[in-house]
């Protein structure tokens, strides 16, 4: 009786028993974990809003205005660097080469190359005196920017003090480059023109007006000009003067012009949009011999 009442009251005992400690714990772990969401709550949003967030935001503000301040720092060296140098250009002369759209450097002083001068006139048009000591043989490209510049800076001292004077003679041959859209057909026009004895008057406006516009432009020049424009605009829309470009090309090629604008003077090769002071040493040793 006794062993089977002391089992009988650890049967009871130890249900008893885990359910007060159940009882007595689970209350505990509840508050603590209501107590550790409690305090976790109001931190969150603390870190993700007052701290991360503008951290953040701040930083990029910084980056982006010193991106702003780099580039405005580079776009200001390029504009300084385009204003000195004619637009990319190398002081002293460039040429625009025939296989790139880019300014190459040009030699700053001719080179000692000796050409036959009545093969490379050809039958192109002709500028000055036809007993002038000093012939230059010019390979152009209308809508190339440094042709234009060697016409705006250079070309009105040439004939001024040496065209005009019966000193030099100037002879305008085409070099089209084929990146240039407008090229190949402004030189048509200038040849159309001087069909009717109007080239050089054709050429000082391609270059003064610019090529913009392609063929219409030229089609409204030569009316400006009081030409045929029944005759220009056939010439020009048949192509009746392709093959005498393509001759003016190839023949500039085998004298050593590898961009425009490129010069044969008495046979010497000068390259690039050289300053007038290059062109009249040139010619000043050559009037003296």
């Amino acid at each position: 009786m006794d062993d089977t009442e002391e089992t009988t009251k650890k049967e009871e005992e130890e249900p008893i028993s885990e359910t007060e400690e159940s009882t007595k714990e689970e209350p505990i772990k509840e508050e603590d974990i209501s107590i550790e969401e409690e305090m976790k709550i109001p931190d969150e949003p603390v870190n993700e809003e007052s701290t991360s967030e503008p951290a953040k935001e701040e930083h990029t503000a910084i980056n982006k205005v010193m991106l702003w301040q780099i580039i405005s720092a580079i776009l200001a060296v390029l504009l300084v660097i385009s204003i000195f140098t004619g637009g990319f250009g190398i002081t002293g002369g460039a040429t625009t080469d025939v296989k790139q759209a880019d300014a190459q450097p040009a030699d700053n002083q001719p080179a000692d190359n000796k050409l036959d001068m009545q093969s490379l006139m050809d039958d192109d048009a002709v500028e000055g005196s036809e007993d002038a000591k000093v012939t230059i043989v010019e390979w152009s490209d209308f809508e190339c920017p440094f042709c234009v510049r060697f016409y705006q800076q250079t070309l009105g001292k040439i004939r001024e003090q040496y065209i005009d004077t019966g000193k030099v003679k100037l002879v305008f041959r085409d070099f089209p480059l084929g990146f240039h859209a407008n090229a190949q057909k402004a030189a048509e026009a200038a040849e159309c023109a001087g069909e009717q004895g109007k080239f050089w008057e054709m050429h000082n406006m391609l270059f003064v007006e610019g090529v913009s516009g392609g063929v219409d432009t030229f089609k409204q020049y030569a009316a400006d000009l009081a030409l045929d424009t029944e005759k220009f605009n056939e010439c020009l829309d048949t192509g009746a003067m392709t093959a005498e470009i393509q001759k003016d090309q190839r023949d500039g090629a085998a004298a050593g012009i590898k961009g425009t604008p490129g010069f044969i003077i008495n046979g010497q090769l000068v390259s690039g949009a050289q300053p007038f002071e290059v062109f009249q040493q040139v010619i000043e040793t050559e009037l003296a011999k």
